[in-house]
């Protein structure tokens, strides 16, 4: 392991998180790869939380999210459906 050291523009960018980097800077490019990629951003971290106007996975938000289990309800799943017709 050797140390690296990035500006911030960079570190911030280099996030597994694609509304957290776009948040900070190139919005539009980040979005864009993001989208034509079909990523999915699950919302782990504070920012991206923060940014859809979600409750933060921390503090006094942490018990709304340590038993959750994560999925699609049959409603969302014909609903991305639809929408991947529609983009096809």
């Amino acid at each position: 392991f050797e140390p690296l050291l990035m500006g911030i523009t960079r570190a911030s960018l280099n996030t597994e998180s694609f509304i957290s980097a776009a948040s900070f800077q190139e919005t539009t490019r980040v979005l864009t790869n993001a989208a034509t990629a079909g990523q999915t951003d699950y919302l782990r971290g504070l920012k991206e939380n923060v940014a859809v106007g979600r409750l933060i996975p921390a503090g006094t938000g942490l018990h709304e999210y340590r038993n959750i289990i994560v999925g699609n309800t049959s409603e969302e799943q014909d609903d991305a459906e639809s929408i991947q017709k529609a983009v096809s």
